[in-house]
């Protein structure tokens, strides 16, 4: 694939997006339990090759490597990748860590028996591409399995709150919550995979007592919410406008004592 002088710029975008904030705080606090949903449903265990594709600091890498498997773990953000190399470190655990595109993966075709990523690859901008990747350096018969976020879900809803905010994408790229959703995912895998499943399920946070609290933790640590906010900075209407908007989003969602993030397990064998 050839990359263009655009393709590298909306990298270096991303790149700095997922530095912005503290999302290794928001992974470890909120987003941990998905990682080993993932490793058992794909049913990781010793000796199998695997990569964690987006891995932010390890949610799935780790898990996958104390279930026995050689790891690899690319992220195309440095300060992650940084950090899920301490984090496997510090749980004595051995895996290859990589500053890694999802869209332009540096390993080899048939490379893994497993290529993993937990609210990850859908973050990639170009959905085609990515997909292509994942199946690319997938071995016919080994498994992909993604956890993804849906557009109908919490966090799809938060993208589609901020978006009259941001400034429109640029052409060809895709909104990430797509990727929760069963009919696009199908589509975009095609008949490259076999023995499909998907499934609805979710993630019940507790972490905040209503609305305003979300709102804040993610106005400070969330890299999507804080380019959001800097982008109207210096329109405090606007600013106020999203405030109330989030905070409103998050007291809808919550359900007595938690709220609950909707996202689509999927899992499917290359051909």
């Amino acid at each position: 694939m050839n990359v263009t002088t655009a393709d590298g710029e909306l990298e270096a975008k991303h790149r700095a997006l997922w530095a912005l904030g503290d999302y290794a705080e928001i992974a470890a606090t909120i987003v941990h339990p998905l990682g080993p949903v993932l490793v058992e449903a794909v049913g990781i265990g010793p000796g199998d090759g695997v990569l964690d594709v987006a891995a932010g600091t390890g949610n799935v890498a780790i898990p996958a490597a104390a279930a026995g498997a050689r790891v690899c773990a690319g992220d195309l953000c440095p300060e992650l990748v940084d950090q899920g190399r301490r984090r496997s470190a510090e749980a004595g655990l051995s895996i290859d860590w990589t500053e890694a595109n999802a869209e332009t993966l540096p390993y080899p075709d048939d490379s893994f028996d497993a290529v993993l990523s937990c609210i990850g690859v859908m973050f990639a901008p170009h959905h085609r591409r990515a997909a292509d990747e994942l199946l690319r350096v997938t071995r016919p018969g080994g498994w992909i399995g993604l956890i993804s976020w849906t557009p109908t879900g919490f966090i799809g809803q938060l993208f589609a709150t901020m978006k009259p905010y941001v400034p429109a994408p640029p052409p060809g790229t895709s909104p990430p919550p797509l990727w929760g959703d069963e009919d696009y995912l199908r589509a975009l895998l095609g008949d490259r995979v076999g023995d499909c499943t998907c499934e609805r399920r979710e993630l019940d946070v507790y972490a905040y007592a209503d609305g305003a609290e979300f709102r804040d933790h993610f106005k400070a640590t969330y890299g999507p919410t804080i380019s959001a906010y800097r982008a109207i900075a210096a329109d405090g209407e606007r600013v106020a406008a999203l405030d109330a908007e989030i905070a409103a989003l998050g007291d809808r969602y919550r359900t007595r004592s938690s709220m609950p993030w909707e996202y689509l397990l999927t899992v499917a064998k290359k051909r």
